[in-house]
């Protein structure tokens, strides 16, 4: 599956693994990964938590399309798109984005694509636990 949302904590090099094993080899000479952690801080203050909510059903919609978009502008073996979602913690991969093909160029580009796509269009919505307790949405999200 090109697209996942995991509850739990997940590891973004078993994930990369497990595909890459799938694929024929010698099918690719490249690959380009991004994976994404939350950060202890943000805007000045130290976050202890995130939750990461969702709208179940249309957001995998939502990141098949942009899969489907990646596949279509450049020439991919592979595409994997996994993100976390409910509580995490400081540390934690919140995104894997990876992509294969012949070449680094198309690997680079549908990687960057990918990650700013699902960034900017996926429906996500992020809220903070501060180190006071205090919480607070994310802005600038889809």
């Amino acid at each position: 599956m090109a697209v996942s949302l995991h509850p739990e904590p997940f590891d973004p090099l078993a994930l990369l693994a497990a595909c890459t094993e799938q694929l024929p080899p010698g099918g690719h000479g490249a690959q380009a990964v991004f994976i994404g952690s939350l950060r202890d801080f943000n805007e000045g203050d130290t976050v202890r938590a995130m939750t990461l909510e969702h709208y179940p059903g249309m957001t995998e919609g939502e990141l098949g399309r942009i899969e489907q978009e990646a596949r279509a502008r450049w020439p991919l073996q592979e595409v994997r798109i996994a993100h976390r979602v409910g509580s995490i913690a400081p540390g934690e991969p919140i995104v894997l984005v990876a992509a294969w093909s012949a070449r680094r160029a198309a690997a680079f580009d549908a990687c960057r694509f990918l990650v700013e796509a699902l960034k900017s269009q996926a429906p996500f919505w992020k809220q903070e636990t501060l180190a006071d307790g205090r919480q607070r949405w994310v802005q600038g999200n889809a």
